[in-house]
């Protein structure tokens, strides 16, 4: 992204949400730096904005990677299944949260289940595995002699309990608070296998759940059920993301279906607005004046009926139009 010229914060934080690797790296430092945010930095976006881009980029260019195709004799193919299956579990947390809610009607219920932490939900989703890394160093036998025959999530936690004493969602929450990680994602990642998880830790179950259906796991049906009747999710509901979750998600540019109310030097301002351009740049690359990008961005508030720039990017974005 850099090599391109200058990212968006945006795109920063993307990046950090969509690696494992560096997500850790990223709140590990931010969480560290001394001051009123020490201890507290719990999403991607308020870490970048502790550390800054440039920082994002010095971390990435000194990180060692695994190459999928240059197998070793201690990972082989751990960390590309452990990346495919967390990826799977963000996606199906988020997808479930931002649908939950456009339905939801009741406020107060929407703030118990805790989705209107989505920037720490995609961190705590991609994140919610991490003690299985640890297992996989502390015992040999791990997963697969300790799983045995498990099949379903809830046996191999089981197994896991019964054969080592501790499970992995256990160790991941240690772990993140070693780290320094607040205790807002420490106890979420911990908690994310518990009868009786609620919130975040609870939405992150199912979600880890209809992972393992996508990614053709086996999945115990009266469980999935049971945890999402906990997050408040009707059976007709979960039938029809469970149907979903194979088909591309959201990461492809959304088709223009409805037609664009903005004109051609309108729809130019945004989409350079959207990639976190000032008005005097957007003025200067469009040989424009000041004051006439700002009367663009009046019209296309006026036409979209947003009420600021960040809601009217999303709302092109969303309809395709940018």
């Amino acid at each position: 992204m850099f090599e391109e010229g200058e990212p968006a914060s945006s795109e920063v934080v993307a990046a950090v949400e969509g690696d494992v690797a560096l997500a850790v790296t990223v709140l590990r430092l931010a969480n560290s730096i001394e001051g009123r945010t020490r201890g507290r930095v719990d999403t991607a976006v308020k870490a970048v904005e502790v550390l800054s881009p440039r920082t994002i980029l010095s971390i990435a260019s000194r990180a060692r990677t695994f190459d999928f195709f240059e197998r070793t004799a201690v990972w082989q193919g751990v960390p590309e299944r452990f990346r495919l299956h967390a990826v799977a579990t963000q996606r199906a947390a988020d997808r479930r949260a931002r649908g939950r809610r456009e339905e939801e009607r009741n406020p107060r219920r929407a703030r118990e289940l805790g989705y209107e932490e989505r920037n720490r939900l995609l961190v705590t989703s991609l994140l919610h595995d991490v003690g299985k890394l640890v297992l996989i160093h502390a015992y040999p036998g791990y997963p697969r002699q300790v799983h045995g025959d498990a099949r379903t999530p809830e046996e191999r936690i089981q197994r896991e309990r019964r054969e080592l004493g501790v499970d992995h969602a256990l160790v991941g929450g240690v772990l993140a608070r070693r780290w320094g990680l607040p205790s807002s994602v420490a106890s979420v990642i911990e908690r994310h296998h518990a009868e009786d998880a609620a919130g975040e830790s609870s939405l992150i179950r199912l979600a880890d759940m209809l992972a393992h259906y996508a990614l053709s796991g086996a999945v115990s049906p009266a469980e999935l059920l049971a945890v999402a009747r906990l997050v408040g999710i009707r059976p007709q509901q979960l039938r029809s993301v469970m149907y979903d979750l194979p088909l591309p998600g959201t990461g492809g540019r959304p088709r223009q279906i409805d037609p664009c109310p903005l004109s051609a030097r309108e729809v130019e301002v945004l989409r350079r607005l959207a990639r976190g351009m000032v008005y005097k740049q957007i003025a200067a690359e469009l040989n424009l004046s000041t004051s006439t990008v700002r009367t663009h961005l009046h019209n296309v508030y006026g036409k979209l009926g947003a009420m600021d720039r960040a809601q009217a990017v999303l709302m092109a974005t969303e309809r395709g139009w940018i």
